[in-house]
């Protein structure tokens, strides 16, 4: 032992001071900003977060370190939200996954009418597959454990259901919307019929199709959370298979009724066109 400390190494030095700087910056902890940097240089997320939590976006950076900071009864408020079908949870989701701009195949998240899309997706399963739709009591009890993911495993089959309506026919998606809702105007549920006048007017008069995108990157990107996956927007470097070497964006996933992502969709740079990878071949890439 000679009784001297041992000196931080010049990369250590380096981080350290990219963190001090990046936490002044944004205004948040300095804990809160090695998080943020850690995912900015495209390393394991230890919060959990899905997603490119800043991606180069300085103002959903920002974001994300807020909602990192909210106290319990804060939590909680959002995880009730989270557990109202259906129009409780596209709010929540929204607020969750903000738009990510400023991306080299962006943006992502985006729409003005991704919420009312959400919510009626959910209006869709609800009405045509409504033994999937978790219990009121089960959606009471884990509201009000604050953890969103919890919540996220409650609604699982609901999240999946809603994102492969978005595989099939669009002009077909949109019928379905349309029945669902009329369903719902003539239920004898109270909430569920006010839910769906709202947006039954909501259909008629907004352009939902803009939206689409942004709907599905959020489903995805919550989706890939259980399965510690590459959301829409991450940089990912195809490490094997046909594409091997190739760096790009992912911009979306390819879902079966169970399990993991079967595929990403992959946007490689300079290159106009995606390409389908397995999800076993990618690596996370800088920004």
């Amino acid at each position: 032992m000679t009784g001297k400390q041992q000196r931080p190494s010049v990369p250590d030095r380096a981080r350290r001071r990219a963190i001090r700087a990046l936490a002044a910056r944004l205004g948040v902890s300095y804990m809160v900003a090695a998080r943020l940097l850690t995912d900015q240089m495209g390393q394991p997320n230890p919060a959990g977060v899905p997603g490119p939590r800043g991606g180069g976006d300085e103002h959903r950076a920002w974001l994300f370190a807020v909602r990192e900071q909210r106290p319990f009864d804060v939590r909680v408020r959002d995880t009730r939200l989270a557990a109202e079908l259906p129009l409780g949870r596209p709010t929540h989701l929204t607020e969750r996954f903000p738009p990510l701009r400023g991306t080299r195949h962006g943006p992502f998240y985006d729409g003005e009418g991704r919420q009312s899309l959400l919510a009626m997706l959910y209006a869709v399963v609800a009405h045509e597959s409504p033994a999937l739709l978790p219990t009121g009591d089960e959606l009471a009890w884990v509201a009000e454990l604050g953890e969103e993911t919890a919540v996220d495993v409650t609604c699982s089959a609901v999240d999946r259901a809603a994102r492969l309506l978005l595989d099939g026919d669009r002009w077909q998606l949109w019928t379905r919307i349309e029945a669902a809702l009329a369903a719902g105007e003539a239920s004898a549920d109270r909430a569920a019929r006010d839910a769906a006048v709202t947006l039954d007017r909501v259909f008629r008069t907004v352009i939902l199709r803009r939206s689409v995108d942004g709907v599905r990157h959020i489903l995805d990107a919550l989706l890939v959370t259980a399965h510690e996956g590459h959301a829409p927007g991450a940089r990912v470097t195809v490490a094997r298979g046909p594409h091997a070497g190739r760096t790009g964006t992912v911009v979306g996933a390819a879902w079966r009724p169970t399990g993991p992502p079967t595929s990403y969709e992959l946007h490689p740079d300079a290159d106009p066109t995606t390409v389908p990878v397995d999800p076993a071949d990618v690596t996370p890439a800088g920004p």
